[in-house]
């Protein structure tokens, strides 16, 4: 800290003599206009912005506002074309200037900067850098901005999609049906709704979610998503030559030699084989086989520690997640999974970012979590597993994540 402020001192010197030199000495400078003035104040206040939006301390909002009122600040500033002027000052300008500066300066700071960050940065546990209920203020203000702009597809999208990380599959539906409302013709959404809705119903998908697939097929047939699901709607209706048909349809869509396309192999010659009678009835989860994530994805496999096997019910819920290495605390990407499900292989993509301001391949490298919760709370409490994966590039593949420590 000592180092910081003697540097920050000898810097406010060096700048005010440099303000100074020429109000002390008397002479005009010239050739400065104040649209010029103005400019070059705006592009600084646009990078400072551009920062701190890179840095998480201002959100997505905050930027467009900001941004906005700067533009709008610009254009009343340089509205009239004006010749470059002298501007002349005395001793009395220079010591006014001198003590305003440095003051304003620390005012401005103490008021809207950080002055905890110029001590020792604490030790956090990167699980606990933001609470659930954080994190659900931030959908729920995303909800409240929608009810002045239903127009707004996109924050429909991403108000579901996040209500369905938190497992709140009736409002996902409710929010993927406005948006469903704005886009008819998109298949990709027409998908997800009809995975939300069909979660919303006890993981079943006749009825309403069926016909939303029918419709998102008829858009798309090549879509991922939509045919996993029907080939899973086919499956609970026992229609196994149908599931495998559909599922079937998606190894042409993804790399052969992926874990996608082994694991839908897997489900198709399932259901050939349950078709045939040969192996005993396997019902698959609503979601599964799981639409491949695109080819830009981090992929890896969570595993929970043999050590703690004992400590994990089945029914429990797992957060696979993804982080920034450096910089802010907040999810970039995150997969819902049950312990029954482990070990599983994942895919992280920014399909599953909760902002559109923090989008995991907006990031060069990150960290990969996961997180055994036994109250469902997508923020860590004392009781719950977790593990975590070194900095790795965000579109890595092969990480391996271990569960094996408790939360204290």
């Amino acid at each position: 800290m000592a180092v910081f402020l003697l540097s920050a001192g000898l810097l406010l010197v060096v700048v005010l003599a440099l303000l100074l030199r020429p109000l002390l000495s008397g002479r005009a400078l010239v050739g400065v206009s104040r649209d010029a003035a103005n400019t070059v104040l705006y592009t600084e206040q646009m990078r400072e912005l551009e920062a701190d939006l890179r840095s998480g301390a201002i959100g997505a909002r905050d930027f467009e506002s900001a941004t906005s009122e700067l533009k709008a600040r610009l254009l009343a500033d340089t509205g009239d074309a004006e010749a470059p002027r002298s501007i002349r000052g005395g001793r009395a300008a220079a010591i006014a200037v001198g003590t305003a500066i440095p003051l304003l300066a620390i005012g401005i700071y103490l008021a809207i900067g950080s002055p905890q960050a110029l001590g020792p940065a604490p030790a956090a546990d990167p699980a606990h850098a933001l609470s659930s209920e954080q994190i659900e203020r931030m959908v729920e203000r995303l909800a409240e901005r929608l009810k002045s702009d239903p127009g707004n597809a996109e924050g429909w999208v991403l108000l579901g999609r996040s209500y369905g990380a938190f497992g709140r599959f009736k409002e996902s539906a409710d929010a993927y049906a406005r948006a469903a409302a704005l886009r008819p013709d998109d298949a990709q959404l027409l998908a997800d709704y009809a995975d939300a809705l069909g979660m919303a119903l006890g993981r079943k998908l006749e009825g309403e979610p069926a016909k939303l697939i029918a419709r998102a097929l008829e858009i798309d047939p090549r879509n991922l998503k939509a045919l996993a699901l029907a080939g899973t709607g086919a499956y609970e209706r026992k229609d196994y030559k149908g599931a495998a048909a559909y599922w079937e349809r998606m190894l042409p869509l993804v790399e052969p030699d992926s874990d996608d396309a082994r694991s839908i192999r897997a489900n198709v010659e399932e259901a050939r084989s349950l078709a045939q009678g040969r192996v005993a009835e396997k019902r698959p989860e609503p979601t599964q086989p799981a639409a491949p994530a695109p080819s830009a994805a981090l992929r890896g496999d969570v595993r929970l520690s043999p050590e703690l096997a004992a400590k994990a019910a089945p029914g429990d819920t797992v957060f696979i997640f993804a982080r920034a290495a450096q910089g802010p605390q907040m999810p970039l990407a995150v997969l819902r999974k049950q312990v029954r499900d482990l070990p599983v292989a994942f895919a992280l993509d920014d399909s599953m970012a909760m902002s559109p301001a923090m989008m995991l391949s907006g990031f060069a490298e990150v960290v990969v979590g996961a997180r055994v919760s036994k109250s469902g709370d997508v923020a860590a409490k004392p009781g719950d597993l977790q593990g975590q994966s070194t900095p790795v590039a965000s579109n890595a593949n092969g990480v391996t994540v271990v569960i094996d420590s408790v939360v204290r």
